[in-house]
């Protein structure tokens, strides 16, 4: 896919593609606790196997990229400030990701990490220079609402968590600033290019903690070395696959709204593959976060 730049705009054909591809990706990337859950492997290994098990995959589409747009193979390998930056930001988002879900309850870390676009509509005005309309923030409203439903009644306040909600917070950061750096990023380069060389950055960072903080990094069965494949092959080639085409062709504040569908994705997932029941007031709450996404939606001609 040639790469979308500021003054030349995406075929309409393409674009057309943004929307679904985004909430595509989004439920891609809900699913992973589900894998992470029945991997044998430790939080920080799983999270190494997630990015580093999808690079193979993720380099076939960078190549794929470049042939196609006519661009010299070389040049998938090369790394600008906001992908660096990218790959960097997302290492830690999955740190402390896995950090908070170690020292609070999943309830209390999955309600803080799905606060990051407010970070990315904070940052879209002031640091890459898109303007946040109403519709967004009415939208974000919503979706906050909405996400207090689903997971935030069994959102607890307790002393001896309180390391791991702000572990939470600083996912959130973490995960905001990744959608701004990929939406930079998108600017100059493909969706291919930029989530092979962000991933493989990411990588060398996992790797380089799992060793030296878990006592194995290899799973020991069949099942789970399934499950980090899914892990790999699913919540990241494909959810963040997706969700860096979707950012060269929408803004970074409407797009982060869509973070809100993970936990949608999270409910049903464990709905239909865990057994657990999914409640009245998270059934409302998914309702409202489609609803903020649906107003805050880009309009024709806008």
């Amino acid at each position: 896919m040639p790469s979308a730049s500021p003054t030349t705009p995406p075929p309409a054909s393409v674009a057309a593609f943004a929307i679904p591809a985004l909430i595509l990706g989004a439920m891609a990337m809900g699913i992973s606790p589900i894998f992470v859950r029945l991997t044998d492997v430790g939080p920080f290994a799983s999270a190494f196997w997630r990015v580093g098990g999808a690079l193979p995959l993720l380099l076939a589409w960078a190549l794929f990229e470049a042939r196609r747009s006519g661009a010299p193979l070389s040049s998938i390998w090369r790394i600008d400030g906001a992908i660096l930056v990218a790959g960097g930001l997302f290492a830690g988002d999955l740190l402390f990701w896995h950090l908070a879900i170690l020292k609070t309850s999943v309830a209390n870390a999955t309600f803080l990490a799905t606060m990051a676009p407010v970070w990315v509509v904070l940052g879209s005005g002031l640091l890459i220079c898109e303007k946040v309309g109403r519709g967004v923030l009415a939208g974000l409203a919503l979706c906050l609402l909405g996400a207090t439903f689903l997971i935030g009644m069994s959102w607890r306040i307790r002393p001896e968590h309180l390391d791991g909600d702000l572990y939470g917070v600083i996912t959130s950061f973490f995960f905001g600033c990744y959608f701004l750096a990929v939406r930079v990023a998108r600017r100059r380069s493909s969706a291919g290019k930029i989530t092979f060389l962000s991933t493989l950055i990411t990588s060398v960072i996992l790797l380089a903690v799992a060793l030296a903080t878990e006592p194995r990094i290899l799973p020991d069965s069949i099942e789970s070395a399934a499950s980090l494949a899914g892990l790999a092959f699913i919540s990241h080639a494909g959810g963040q696959g997706m969700l860096a085409f979707a950012l060269g062709h929408l803004p970074a504040a409407f797009s982060a709204l869509v973070i809100f569908l993970e936990a949608v994705a999270a409910a049903l997932a464990g709905w239909l593959f865990l057994g657990e029941a999914v409640s009245m007031a998270q059934a409302i709450g998914g309702a409202l976060i489609l609803a903020g996404i649906f107003i805050a939606r880009p309009q024709r001609g806008g």
